[in-house]
């Protein structure tokens, strides 16, 4: 693990949040606050090797650069990349830099909830057994996410007040490659970098 902003004190509950960040959107910006409420500390994490999409878009420094400025000077905001994506990966590599002391929850949306419950990991009891080295927290996203009942005790709601369902990465890319506003959809922070990144790539250069 490879931190780009960390903060001085440990935690007693850290809240994960891995993603592509392709570019960091407001909606993701909105999760992690709403996290601080269970949370002492929200650690962005962009893995190097990324499990279900490509570094396509922004490459890997211009995404940690649009995190950076994103995140800026918050107090409860560290920032760090990880050699795995999947969740068990991550989550051992905070592990050991965290300790053992610390509880886990990765941050996440009820689409990626669904996707980590359905992965195939090679054995029929993966699942369960990551599920008692970290917790989800989990945010409504088109729709609420409802956990089989076995693992309820390690799936928590994250209630975000405003509405972000048409807020993602992928309407940002799109607006800027038609010319539409999209602007609003992105941290005040990231706006000038995110211009200068998508529109680089998509112009072929």
């Amino acid at each position: 693990m490879q931190f780009y902003r960390s903060l001085e004190r440990s935690p007693r509950r850290l809240g994960i949040f891995p993603g592509a960040f392709n570019p960091v959107t407001v909606a993701h910006m909105a999760l992690a606050s709403a996290a601080l409420s269970v949370v002492d500390e929200v650690l962005f994490i962009l893995p190097r090797d990324l499990p279900h999409k490509t570094y396509a878009g922004a490459a890997f420094p211009g995404r940690i650069a649009m995190l950076r400025a994103a995140i800026g000077v918050r107090r409860a905001y560290s920032l760090a990349s990880t050699e795995g994506g999947l969740f068990a990966e991550i989550a051992a590599e905070c592990r050991a830099v965290y300790g053992e002391a610390v509880r886990m929850s990765f941050l996440c949306g009820r689409d990626v909830a669904e996707r980590v419950a359905g992965w195939d990991y090679g054995t029929p009891d993966a699942y369960a057994g990551m599920l008692r080295e970290f917790g989800l927290l989990v945010a409504a996203r088109q729709g609420v996410y409802r956990p089989p009942q076995a693992y309820a005790h390690a799936i928590e709601p994250l209630e975000i007040q405003s509405d972000f369902e048409g807020v993602s990465a992928t309407e940002v890319r799109a607006r800027i490659a038609r010319g539409a506003e999209w602007e609003m959809l992105v941290p005040a922070e990231v706006r000038e970098l995110a211009a200068r990144i998508y529109r680089t790539a998509s112009s072929g250069y």
